[in-house]
């Protein structure tokens, strides 16, 4: 064993481009992190540019280093697919064949609808592929004076309910019941959506408001087990934080926490770090990056985001210790200045750091799964059959 903890954190959405199949998808020319550092007029990640970030790819406003500080590689994606739980699985060993269903064009079927009105109690409104806080605006008064569920979509693989978290007009644990009904019917094959997400939210009328960090997401369980499970089963932490435990369903996880925003969980990150003497994985979204600013195509807001990691990141960076290892990565992208609102095909960086490191640019990967792969070598535990990816911690560690 290398290294007694490692921590892997998911910069959610922030791919690099350059996606080998982009064409396939419609995503020629995006880039998230590139398009992002063009749009900022003073971009300062003083700890990724120590890391090396302007060495291993080029953004405006970020020099190369003479002696970077990590060591980076170029991830491809292999599953077909470009969402949250796609990436997050395929990190941690699973390939996905065939992407989960959407309905962003068409909303969803009557016959989906009537079942979950029927076996809820209640009417549903919207149905539609929107902006989580747009909808809230157009429906939330409806709401509140209907008790109806607002139910909606997007580019991803979901199905989302908003509801008001006051039991006056509905409440979190009827929001969360609800959802929860929603989860079986949405096992059928041609309804198979990814997740299934309780927004809930504050506020009694338009303008005001405001989605709160009590969201729960019931994802589809892995249909085989993953480098988590194999982990838990040989005796070793996996600590979650942020929406880690909804994606995996909750499958190889020996402690969640979630968290209220990227900054709040790097925050927990952090505390872990400095606090909990472990042996294992801390596996760590920060979803704020692909929710709150890649999918509202908002640039600078993304850029500030970047911002406000590198801060938390030169604290994670200083209180860890010697025989840790820190993992960066993204699952897919979401390029902000790209057009439509859904996540963008693109290379994810793979970004490492343990003190005393070699800086340089390793070998080009052809999947994710190659994360997975590492830790489990590093922990020396086997990987469970039917997963993909090839340890790269010789390449890590030399």
């Amino acid at each position: 064993m290398k290294f007694k903890r490692v921590f892997l954190i998911v910069l959610d959405s922030l791919g690099i481009g350059n996606g080998r199949d982009a064409a396939h998808f419609g995503d020629s020319g995006s880039d998230t992190w590139g398009h992002i550092a063009e749009k900022m007029e003073n971009f300062s990640i003083p700890n990724l540019q120590k890391m090396g970030i302007g060495n291993f790819k080029k953004l405006k406003g970020v020099s190369p280093v003479e002696h970077p500080t990590a060591k980076f590689f170029r991830l491809n994606e292999a599953s077909s697919g470009k969402d949250t739980m796609t990436g997050h699985w395929e990190m941690m060993g699973i390939k996905t064949e065939i992407p989960f269903v959407t309905f962003t064009e068409t909303g969803f079927p009557k016959e989906l609808i009537d079942e979950l009105e029927r076996r809820t109690g209640r009417k549903v409104i919207g149905n539609k592929s929107a902006s989580g806080t747009a909808i809230l605006d157009e429906l939330g008064e409806e709401q509140i004076k209907t008790g109806a569920m607002i139910v909606y979509t997007s580019a991803d693989s979901v199905l989302q309910i908003a509801a008001p978290e006051d039991e006056r007009f509905f409440g979190l644990q009827e929001l969360y019941r609800c959802c929860e009904i929603a989860r079986e019917i949405c096992m059928k094959p041609e309804w198979k959506v990814g997740r299934i997400i309780a927004r809930p939210y504050v506020g009694e009328k338009a303008g005001e408001f405001k989605r709160t960090s009590n969201r729960h997401d019931l994802a589809v369980k892995p249909p085989r087990d993953t480098v988590l499970n194999a982990l838990e089963k040989a005796g070793f932490t996996v600590f979650s934080i942020g929406k880690i435990a909804d994606i995996f369903d909750n499958e190889g996880i020996t402690e969640a926490e979630h968290s209220k925003s990227s900054v709040h969980g790097m925050e927990q990150c952090i505390a872990a770090a400095e606090n909990k003497d472990f042996k294992g994985l801390c596996f760590v979204n920060l979803v704020d990056f692909d929710a709150i600013y890649g999918h509202r195509r908002d640039p600078i807001g993304y850029g500030e985001e970047i911002q406000r990691f590198d801060e938390k990141l030169g604290k994670l960076l200083s209180v860890i210790k010697e025989d840790d290892l820190v993992l960066l990565t993204a699952d897919h992208g979401n390029d902000p200045t790209f057009s439509g609102t859904d996540h963008t095909r693109e290379q994810v960086p793979l970004i490492a750091y343990y003190k005393g490191i070699k800086s340089g640019e390793g070998n080009e990967q052809e999947s994710f799964g190659v994360i997975g792969a590492s830790i489990a070598e590093n922990f020396s535990v086997k990987m469970p059959d039917g997963l993909v990816g090839e340890s790269i911690l010789s390449e890590i560690i030399n």
